[in-house]
């Protein structure tokens, strides 16, 4: 893990700003992701919509990072604003440092050094497991990629789970796949658990609040060429009997808020020998939530508040930390 020695320069009016110029050239509409309120107790199954041209955006983040701690209080709202089009996951390092540091995310961020090598700043965002964008300053990269890869991408699997709470815990399960012009062959369904709001532990490096959001702390992996569940971390328990795309479930630890995501995407084995990409092959997100976003927000709502963020950063001093 290298700490980034990025500037920081950012305020929330940049970042909204960012995302409606990102938003008028795709023509995109604000669809809602699946975010269920915490006032629903799902003691019956909740199920996503059977989607899968969700993106999946990874960063690499600290707890003891200033800039990571700058940027992360915004980045529920950039997502929960971009609706449907992208999922947000951060992955915290195993460096004897963080203040977390959950098996899971070093997991993935393995998965990541894979083609990017172990040295990974923070933070660091990955578009589909595309170039690295590094510090604060690179988020136009990331909204461009975001862009760019919504352009080009064609056939996509599309997904469905859901969700259930009980005495044991939450249980995600597979309820459907389809798939057009994919080899299911050296690929694998994976689930990520995330929880908004971790708190983070007293007496730590800590410059930021008191929590941090969409911290990955679960993970399991079903491997389409055996039907089997070969990884399994932070998880209470998982199961699959008639097939991955059938019945694949897991068992996690209830938490106040959370997200699941369900990705298709490559096996290690075929990232490491056949050259496959980090990415996905379709996406889905459920997260158990406040909404940071109004579902009713418009082009014309998010238009004023860059226009009057306009206003008030320039009458603002520049506030620049190393």
């Amino acid at each position: 893990m290298v700490r980034g020695g990025q500037k920081v320069k950012l305020s929330t009016f940049a970042l909204v700003g960012t995302l409606f110029l990102l938003l008028m050239a795709s023509g995109s509409t604000l669809v809602q992701a699946q975010v269920v309120d915490p006032s629903n107790t799902l003691l019956s199954p909740v199920a996503t919509e059977p989607m899968g041209r969700t993106l999946l955006v990874e960063e690499v983040t600290a707890t003891w990072c200033p800039s990571c701690a700058e940027i992360d209080p915004y980045l529920e709202s950039v997502s929960d604003s971009h609706g449907s089009r992208i999922a947000m996951v951060a992955y915290h390092p195993s460096d004897g440092e963080d203040a977390f540091q959950p098996p899971a995310a070093q997991h993935r961020i393995q998965r990541l050094s894979l083609k990017h090598g172990d040295a990974i700043p923070s933070p660091t965002f990955f578009v589909e497991g595309n170039d690295p964008r590094s510090g604060i300053d690179a988020w136009s990269d990331v909204q461009r990629d975001i862009l760019d890869l919504e352009l080009t991408r064609q056939h996509v699997s599309i997904l469905q789970f859901e969700v259930l709470r009980h005495a044991e815990g939450i249980t995600a399960r597979v309820i459907s796949m389809e798939t057009t012009g994919l080899n299911l062959n050296e690929s694998q369904l994976t689930f990520l658990v995330l929880e908004h709001d971790k708190s983070v532990p007293e007496n730590t490096i800590n410059p930021g609040g008191s929590s941090r959001d969409r911290v990955l702390i679960a993970t399991a992996e079903c491997q389409f060429n055996t039907s089997t569940i070969e990884t399994q971390i932070g998880i209470l328990t998982s199961n699959v009997s008639a097939g991955c795309d059938a019945d694949f479930e897991i068992t996690f630890a209830d938490k106040k808020e959370f997200s699941v995501i369900l990705i298709h995407e490559s096996t290690e084995h075929a990232i490491e020998n056949l050259d496959a990409s980090l990415g996905t092959y379709g996406a889905v997100e459920f997260a158990y939530r406040t909404r940071e976003v109004p579902q009713s927000w418009s082009f014309t709502t998010i238009a004023l508040m860059v226009s009057a963020g306009a206003g008030i950063v320039a009458v603002l001093p520049r506030k620049v930390r190393e």
